[in-house]
């Protein structure tokens, strides 16, 4: 046998050392960690059996061994799972956190450093759990053999986490994988049968695979020596083995949930809401779906893998299984077990099958439907006589039941988490639009809190208002600021504020609400209908025929930057604006594309000035030498305002310092 020793690839040195004294708050996850990689194992060859029976070498009944000896110090994970070759092993336990590692180093840098939460919350979307073994020992010895390699082609994985491993081929007669923890002095609790029953029962009894350990017996002690529990050469199983999502609704507890979803999702925080239901019909299957707390840190990369758990019959299928969830619900976690889909699905998936397509749909309006329920009880409650009480809230009972008062604000702590991936689906699910449409909330003039619904702003509208006015912006404070909203504010008219990145492209699909149009206030002429008087039309169209003149000059000098310029009726305080025609792209969006490194349209804002303004009024007269310097400064701070850079910044500031010379 030839031993090699090899080095990790990351800054492993550093990282076990945080692994082990700051990421977990509760180190006994660690048995959580390791137990369910041994069940992902396992499925792993349910799913390579399918179509290479010899895999299971004769023995299809798939467990995970828990055991230890108290006077080798070890505790020892086992499975009879898919296992590892001596590639794979170097591959998969010598590669810490892949190409996540420096970022994931970096997030552990800073004031996190001191809370051990966030941190498990962390490790856990790194993907680096077999690590957390290192909480409890100061060596990790794994062997391996994968199924249908020779006994001979065995591999021994051993590393104390200080930034080398050795790797030698060892004999092994039965597939699967057994890594042995050698304990530190301060984790000999772990040495308990009944300290790790607890642990195990309390969060891996759904794994829907039987975990065994040796059954214990009272041994009398001899010679006036006292009696003691002693280990027998029986296995016994310890955790139900069922699969939970088969189970009845009202046998699962809370607890129960929180755990599984922890299993699946490698998440450290507990879910903010499931569903659990039984589908029946022209396609049955069992969908179990969580929406979870947390957005992980690769949300936005939608070339990472993510979707649900496949399973048939109870059979496992696939992990991330994304044609049962649509993308932009691509947080989703949980498990779909169908009773109609053949084994062979996963060459199915690929060609969209008319059951793959019912159980996406399925899937999909379960999580709308449970998104509508939590939104239905975000209002702020109102203290009652009689009870906590909502008075805000269409369809909502007067008097809310401890479940209901339970929902109370995880809306609002879904939307800030997920809010922006979201808006996705109005370009992407055409059939849930409305839907969707209704879950979005936004800051307004009224609110900086991310809050307002359509349906909101739609019971708010002024009488004589028809249509609902949004602005978009990079940021609150560039939306709060911008000068298209004077004459909104003037008139006490609510403007919706939307400041996501996502919010330009999303809107090219929902022209209308409920019936009422959606109107940017950057986009066209401004025309308030009856909420501006009569008295103000003539006003505005008077001073837009003594202004002709200066019209005139200004497109003039600024006939390549400007489509056009006229007066405006929506600036009180401002001298100049830049709006775009009506369905033209906002200029927005158009910086957005140039910094993607996209090939954005060119297009001419059009400058709308304040006749009333004194800078405006300062252009008038034929005798102004600085005319051309003024057009200029005019358009050139209305971009600035707008959240653009002058085309020539240099140029602005010499006409500006010329001015104030």
């Amino acid at each position: 046998m030839t031993k090699q020793t090899h080095s990790f690839q990351a800054e492993v040195s550093q990282l076990l050392h945080l692994v082990t004294h700051s990421l977990y708050s509760n180190k006994e996850i660690f048995l959580r960690e390791l137990v369910s990689n041994a069940s992902d194992a396992c499925d792993k060859l349910r799913y390579e059996g399918l179509n290479n029976d010899a895999l299971f070498e004769g023995n299809a009944d798939l467990e995970v061994r828990v055991s230890f000896d108290k006077d080798a110090r070890t505790l020892t994970i086992a499975d009879n799972g898919i296992g590892m070759s001596q590639e794979e092993a170097i591959a998969h336990l010598g590669t810490i956190a892949k190409s996540g590692t420096r970022e994931f180093m970096g997030k552990l840098s800073g004031d996190q450093k001191t809370d051990a939460k966030d941190q498990g919350a962390l490790i856990g979307q790194f993907g680096v759990g077999f690590y957390s073994g290192y909480i409890v020992a100061d060596r990790i010895t794994v062997e391996s053999r994968r199924a249908g390699l020779k006994a001979s082609e065995g591999v021994r994985w051993s590393s104390t986490g200080t930034g080398d491993f050795e790797v030698e081929t060892i004999t092994q007669a039965e597939r699967g994988t057994k890594i042995i923890l050698h304990l530190r002095d301060d984790a000999e609790e772990y040495l308990s049968a009944w300290k790790l029953k607890s642990v195990i029962n309390k969060y891996s009894d759904h794994i829907s695979l039987p975990i065994r350990m040796r059954k214990e017996e009272w041994k009398e002690g001899e010679n006036d020596q006292p009696g003691e529990m002693v280990l027998t050469d029986e296995w016994e199983t310890i955790n139900q083995a069922n699969a939970l999502w088969a189970r009845a609704k009202k046998d699962v507890t809370d607890e129960q949930h929180n755990e599984f979803y922890k299993h699946i999702s490698h998440d450290f925080e507990p879910p903010l809401a499931w569903s659990h239901n039984r589908v029946e019909g022209s396609t049955e299957y069992t969908q179990l779906l969580y929406i979870p707390s947390k957005a992980p840190m690769d949300l936005f990369n939608r070339d990472k893998k993510s979707g649900l758990k496949l399973y048939v019959k109870r059979v496992f299928i696939m992990d991330d299984a994304e044609a049962l969830m649509p993308s932009y619900l691509r947080f989703i976690k949980g498990v779909v077990d169908s009773a109609d889909l053949p084994l062979n699905v996963s060459r199915e998936l690929l060609q969209e099958s008319r059951d793959v397509k019912a159980i996406r749909e399925g899937n999909t309006r379960r999580v709308l439907a449970v998104l509508e329920d939590l939104a239905k009880y975000d209002k702020a409650p109102v203290a009652g006589d009689d009870g906590v009480t909502d008075a805000t809230t269409e369809g909502v009972t007067d008097v809310l039941s401890d479940e209901d008062k339970a929902k109370q604000g995880k809306y609002s702590q879904f939307y800030a988490e997920f809010g922006s991936v979201l808006k996705e689906g109005l370009g992407e699910d055409f059939a849930n639009k409305d839907k969707l449409a209704k879950l979005l909330r936004f800051a307004s003039t009224s609110t900086d809190a991310v809050t307002v619904s359509f349906a909101d702003y739609k019971a708010r509208m002024k009488e004589g208002q028809e249509a609902i006015y949004y602005i978009t912006a990079d940021s609150l404070a560039a939306a709060k600021n911008s000068p298209q909203l004077e004459v909104f504010r003037k008139k006490g008219i609510e403007v919706l504020l939307m400041t996501d990145r996502v919010d330009e492209w999303a809107l090219n699909f929902v022209q209308e609400f409920d019936g009422t149009p959606l109107q940017s206030v950057a986009k066209g002429a401004v025309d308030l209908g009856s909420l501006q008087d009569e008295a103000e039309k003539k006003a505005a169209e008077d001073a837009a025929e003594a202004f002709k003149p200066v019209l005139a000059k200004l497109k003039e000098a600024l006939k390549d930057k400007a489509d056009d310029v006229r007066v405006t009726t929506r600036l009180v305080d401002s001298p100049a604006c830049l709006v775009v025609k009506d369905h033209g792209m906002s200029m927005q969006l158009a910086r957005m594309l140039k910094q993607a490194g996209q090939q954005a349209p060119e297009m001419k804002p059009i400058l709308e000035v304040n006749a009333e303004h004194a800078l405006v009024k300062k252009l008038g007269g034929d005798a102004n030498p600085n005319f051309n310097d003024l057009a200029h400064i005019l358009f050139d701070q209305a971009l600035l305002a707008e959240g653009g850079l002058p085309e020539d910044p240099a140029a602005y500031v010499k006409r500006v310092n010329a001015l104030l010379v």
